[in-house]
């Protein structure tokens, strides 16, 4: 005699939704989603998005200030920086006070890109934060940093 095997009609995923990991990790996959399909145009992967927008605003900052600031790998950096060097967007001057640093720069191309691409990054926040109202995007974005910062 056989034995029955159950039929799922609908996928129970109660205890994953009520995992902090589980959610953060799909709005991001939504997030990312539409940004990579947005900063295509600008050619930008979010990584190389973060560089320059902190070099944007903070020129001359040092590589090392960059890694801290957005917690990647010194060596993952330096691929990074190479690839925006080439491309014209970001410059290496010599630090003004650290002999042995140097600081990275945007190119005049480089805060250009950056201006359109950072409001395109903020219309994709409005769109994405839709759901939401202004408060309670405040209210995620502060406690998403709680688990970070």
């Amino acid at each position: 005699m056989k034995k029955t095997v159950p039929a799922v009609d609908e996928v129970d995923t109660s205890y994953l939704e009520s995992l902090i990991g589980y959610n953060a990790r799909r709005a991001a996959l939504a997030v990312i989603g539409e940004f990579l399909e947005q900063m295509a145009i600008y050619d930008l992967k979010p990584v190389e998005f973060s560089v320059m927008s902190v070099v944007v605003h903070n020129p001359g900052v040092t590589s090392r200030q960059l890694c801290a600031a957005l917690n990647i790998l010194p060596p993952n950096l330096v691929g990074l920086i190479q690839i925006l060097e080439t491309r014209g967007l970001i410059e290496r001057k010599p630090h003004p006070h650290d002999g042995r640093a140097v600081g990275i720069h945007p190119t005049d191309e480089g805060e250009a890109l950056m201006m359109e691409a950072e409001v395109t990054a903020k219309e994709l926040e409005m769109n994405v934060g839709s759901k939401l109202t202004p408060n309670q995007v405040q209210t995620l974005v502060t406690l998403l940093q709680k688990i970070y910062l």
